[in-house]
């Protein structure tokens, strides 16, 4: 035998397909280990076997879990779109992301602390080459203000404000992410995110530090009901000034479809059918 056909004719150790769970492998003992390869050589592996993580995570850095999927929305793994196999998957989003951060956001995140005299942001994440900011919505302003005016900072233009409501996050269920822009320093772009209990969905309006922001806290208040303190003219600007709701928020009801047949509807969709 040659060192050629060496290791192609040894016995392989037992382990995953690298295709992971559902019908590509459900952790199926006959696929040779990947255990031997480097580098780009080695497949990601996945397993529908829950196992213990390796080694010590920060809390801080841990993922943060926000939702679970069941049934037939939403899953990914495996190729059951039936929602009979009892799919689910975890909504998690990055954690806290430790320094150094990489290009130029530990020299925002720095110069920012120096404007405000304190370091008013609670958490730093790096994910998908995008810097985001979280603050307490009471030092909303002070770190707008800085970011805006401040000449190292310079993020002159608020090109949107996003609402996201996420009901199992008990205390933060209402989230709003203001997407900046430095022209001055060469289209640099972060995002600052904060957060409000559903009980109390107050968050200072930025209108004064970005005017531009006006009509985008409109929408934000029409869609998700977040308050803007002190918003010039906090009205609805897309449903009718008279509506009930907030359409985009996760407990806003899907409505049916009255069906002219022997008096029969159409279920909302998140009704139509029961997985669990």
């Amino acid at each position: 035998m040659t060192d050629d056909n060496k290791d192609v004719a040894a016995a392989k150790p037992e382990g995953v397909h690298p295709q992971g769970p559902g019908l590509g492998g459900t952790a199926n003992k006959g696929f040779p280990s990947t255990e031997g390869l480097t580098g780009g050589n080695r497949p990601v592996e996945y397993s529908n076997v829950v196992g213990e993580p390796t080694g010590e995570v920060d809390p801080e850095q841990a993922p943060v879990v926000r939702d679970e999927r069941r049934g037939m929305f939403g899953a990914t793994d495996g190729q059951d779109t039936s929602g009979y196999g009892g799919l689910k998957r975890t909504v998690a989003f990055p954690g806290a992301t430790p320094r150094p951060y990489g290009g130029w956001y530990d020299e925002v995140v720095d110069r920012l602390a120096e404007a405000t005299g304190t370091d008013l942001v609670e958490r730093v994440v790096v994910h998908a080459d995008e810097l985001t900011l979280h603050v307490r919505r009471e030092d909303l302003p002070v770190v707008m203000r800085a970011l805006r005016d401040r000449p190292d900072l310079r993020f002159e233009m608020c090109m949107s404000v996003s609402g996201v409501h996420y009901p199992q996050e008990e205390g933060a269920e209402l989230h709003v992410a203001y997407h900046l822009l430095s022209i001055t320093h060469g289209g640099r772009r972060l995002r600052v995110e904060v957060t409000a209990p559903d009980s109390d969905p107050h968050i200072p309006s930025v209108v004064a530090t970005y005017p531009a922001a006006d009509w985008h806290e409109r929408e934000t208040w029409d869609m998700f009901g977040v308050i803007f303190d002190g918003h010039p003219s906090l009205t609805r600007i897309l449903m009718p000034d008279d509506w009930a709701g907030h359409p985009q928020r996760k407990d806003y009801p899907l409505g049916g479809i009255p069906v002219e047949y022997k008096g029969g509807t159409v279920p909302p969709p998140d009704e139509r059918r029961s997985y669990n």
